[in-house]
């Protein structure tokens, strides 16, 4: 176990080298001057060639990113220029109010997802299992940011039941996570529905049921519990997609997360806070794909990750 625990960080190690390289190409050859914006719009031309040196611009690529490498290993990203603080303090700042956001949404997909799951897969072809099937598929196809908006007029606006922007309290959260949580909601509930329906048709359920169980201890019992492995593993690769919808989301509902402070920093060319938050998203995502590797073996003693015996 500690051996394939070591391969696996290894492994991210490089994944997060090759995400911090490409964001750091990306954002020097977007257009736009992050000397023109920082010196402002009435600057000379001898005040943006100053602070193009000043921000290290005038040096040549490979110099800038040997300057990175650098940073990255020792965690310091250098001060974001419009907020005058390390870039690494403001983005950890942002993170609490992304981190509440995903998990409420996560929970909210998998409780939802995984009870609609059971009663579609426990009932399969009945009429249950075809609402839900069709739910499900409608979720998947609307918009995030579309759906945000619908949500904000109907509840917000119209029915006047929740805020529709902002933070601080319980009520904030309620939009933003339900909107990022329903696409995830149908994904899990698909997916707990096929292995729920497969495991129906195994030996052991009819050998369950001849004990007298009654139809709702052999669905969790036995049928849920041999169906999770397929979810940790969705939930566990998901991540990352949670936290992309996290910058759409959390811009649509001004949300002060992760999501909002990206958008804003690559609107102004705010080189530092854009590499922070992309190196720290990364390896939150590696974090996640490494447990979820992990659980699998808890979940079913059958299943052993490579490398162990």
């Amino acid at each position: 176990m500690i051996r394939v625990i070591v391969k696996r960080l290894l492994i991210g190690v490089l994944v997060m080298w090759g995400a911090s390289s490409l964001i750091f190409l990306i954002v020097r050859v977007a257009p736009g001057d992050p000397a023109s914006i920082m010196a402002g719009p009435d600057a000379s031309h001898e005040q943006t060639v100053a602070m193009t040196a000043k921000l290290g611009l005038d040096r040549s690529l490979f110099a800038q990113y040997v300057d990175y490498l650098g940073d990255v290993l020792r965690l310091h990203f250098g001060d974001s220029y419009r907020f005058g603080r390390p870039a690494m303090a403001e983005v950890f700042e942002r993170l609490p109010a992304t981190a509440e956001l995903m998990l409420a949404s996560t929970l909210i997909a998998v409780v939802v997802g995984i009870t609609l799951g059971l009663l579609a897969g426990g009932r399969q072809g009945g009429v249950v299992d075809r609402t839900i099937s069709a739910f499900t598929i409608a979720l998947q196809s609307f918009p995030t940011f579309w759906v945000g908006i619908m949500l904000i007029l109907l509840l917000a606006l119209t029915l006047r039941l929740l805020p529709s922007a902002g933070s601080g309290t319980p009520a904030h959260l309620v939009l933003p996570a339900v909107t990022l949580a329903l696409p995830f909601t149908a994904t899990v509930a698909r997916l707990t529905r096929t292995s729920v329906a497969e495991a129906m048709r195994e030996p052991y359920i009819q050998t369950a049921r001849s004990k007298g169980l009654t139809e709702g201890q052999v669905l969790v019992g036995h049928a849920l519990r041999n169906s999770l492995i397929p979810v940790v593993t969705i939930v566990g690769l998901h991540m990352g997609g949670l936290m992309g919808g996290a910058v759409v989301v959390e811009n649509v509902f001004a949300w002060p997360g992760l999501g909002t402070l990206v958008v804003d920093a690559v609107s102004n060319r705010d080189y530092q806070v854009v590499q922070a938050a992309t190196f720290l998203i990364a390896g939150i995502v590696m974090v996640f794909n490494l447990a979820a590797d992990l659980l699998y073996s808890q979940l079913d003693p059958r299943i052993r990750l490579e490398g162990t015996s």
